[in-house]
């Protein structure tokens, strides 16, 4: 099926890390994809990229999640390049770890307006575009076992995934009656350039010993015994932007190779 006749879907944060991973399961299950992300040049090499793997197809948007006006953009891009908006996918995201008792006020606002805020605007955008569209759509959002569980060098980080999983259960409230689906999915430790440079961060901060003992210290956790790759999420993300979750709104579902058990 092409890209065209399958529709569109957009994931924000997909130039690098779990976003890009996604984009290339979407594109690679016949979806025409926006690749949303404010790193225009790794976004460029990546939409150029997917398009050339195969199945669907992928443009670029340069897009800041805090921004409406800029997603409601890449919306039109969507629809303008694939006909229709069908999922998306809100991932961007950040964190920047400070010692609890250290933490800015710039600190939070920076992480809770792009990783709460932003999602905020990516649903209700995605919602109104699938409204006036009479597009029973997919909206899935990038939570974290950190909305689960508070970890005391990265409290806003914890604080703005905790808001997604809330994000997605008012949503899932508010669109069920327009036949739109808002789930999340909660990874773990993804060895992503998020989570090295949170792992030198730590380091440089003195909550570790030596480059790469954070992240080791939380893979001793993982009942899997390893961290997960960004490949490892596609499958459950793809579940739930398929038909097979059509009977699903509301819910997070954790993939963490057994870090958190709840």
């Amino acid at each position: 099926m092409t890209s065209e006749g399958k529709g569109g879907a957009i994931v924000t944060g997909a130039a690098r890390g779990i976003g890009r991973q996604i984009a290339a399961g979407l594109v690679a299950d016949g979806y025409g994809v926006v690749i949303a992300d404010v790193d225009e040049t790794t976004g460029q090499a990546t939409a150029e990229a997917l398009t050339q793997a195969g199945g669907g197809a992928a443009v670029f948007a340069k897009v800041d999640v805090t921004d409406r006006a800029s997603i409601q953009d890449a919306i039109g891009v969507c629809v303008k390049r694939f006909g229709s908006l069908k999922v998306m996918i809100n991932n961007a995201g950040y964190n920047k770890p400070e010692p609890f008792l250290d933490i800015t006020e710039k600190t939070w606002r920076g992480i809770l307006e792009v990783n709460a805020l932003g999602v905020l605007i990516g649903i209700q955008e995605a919602g109104k575009a699938m409204i006036a569209a009479g597009t029973k759509g997919k909206i899935i959002n990038t939570a974290s076992i950190a909305g689960r569980t508070g970890f005391p060098d990265f409290a806003p980080y914890c604080v703005s995934k905790a808001a997604v999983i809330s994000l997605t259960q008012s949503a899932a409230r508010a669109l069920a009656s327009k036949g739109i689906t808002v789930n999340a999915f909660a990874p773990g430790v993804v060895a992503t350039p998020l989570w090295e440079q949170l792992d030198k961060d730590l380091y440089a901060m003195g909550a570790s010993t030596a480059p790469g003992e954070a992240m080791g210290s939380m893979a001793n956790q993982i009942l899997l015994g390893r961290v997960a790759d960004p490949k490892d999420v596609v499958g459950t993300v793809k579940f739930l932007w398929s038909e097979q979750s059509d009977y699903m709104t509301g819910q997070v579902l954790v993939i963490d190779g057994g870090m958190v058990l709840q």
